[in-house]
């Protein structure tokens, strides 16, 4: 595994210190950081303005996550992986924390699904690459389930539910407008929940839900 020609490694340190990963996970994730980066360039992986924040806004906001799973899981679900955030950032640090979880990643778009692929194949990552809408593939049974930037959480639930075990925890990075969204949500389902506040956003929240059921 080793850096594309011409990238430069940005500063991992707040990655590292957060989650005291090993030199080798963070050279991954540098590797994880150029090949988003270089594909972005002809697939709509992230906004393309985002790029010079791209440790900020998307490596470590993708990395908080990890930090709020109470547990390892035996499956985790990313929906809509798109880029693989936040699922490859998450894999990356599970390995390094010798979790034997499995990742699947739920993705539609074949252009996606083939850089997750080659993400996961250069990253020397064994997770699934589904490449199947979220309401037409084969449910997961997933114990976790994560999504950013996907959907308001009303219909994030819809689809999750679909992946999910009884038991299963939801956990979704939300933005400024996270209590409306809890709100539009609380009139169909009822679930358990707890709110942890954001590292890369102060007005931002993750969610994580426990017992979701219709109502």
């Amino acid at each position: 595994m080793t850096l594309p020609a011409g990238w430069v490694p940005s500063d991992t340190g707040e990655v590292a210190e957060r989650f005291g990963v090993s030199r080798e996970t963070a050279e991954a994730l540098e590797c994880f950081a150029a090949l988003l980066s270089r594909w972005t360039r002809t697939v709509n992986l992230i906004s393309a303005g985002s790029i010079p924040d791209l440790w900020s806004r998307h490596i470590l906001d993708s990395a908080q996550l990890f930090g709020a799973v109470q547990s390892p899981p035996r499956h985790w679900v990313d929906l809509g992986s798109g880029g693989g955030l936040p699922a490859i950032v998450c894999a990356l640090l599970a390995c390094d924390a010798g979790w034997t979880t499995q990742f699947t990643l739920l993705e539609s778009d074949q252009r996606k699904c083939a850089f997750l692929t080659t993400a996961l194949r250069d990253l020397s990552l064994s997770a699934c690459v589904l490449p199947n809408r979220l309401e037409a593939a084969p449910p997961q049974n997933a114990d976790l389930l994560t999504a950013r930037a996907l959907a308001p959480l009303d219909v994030l639930l819809d689809w999750s539910l679909r992946h999910a075990n009884e038991q299963a925890t939801y956990l979704f990075p939300k933005g400024a407008r996270f209590q409306e969204e809890i709100s539009d949500a609380e009139r169909r389902w009822t679930f358990t929940l707890d709110t942890l506040p954001s590292i890369t956003d102060p007005a931002a929240r993750l969610l994580r839900l426990r017992d979701l059921a219709k109502r």
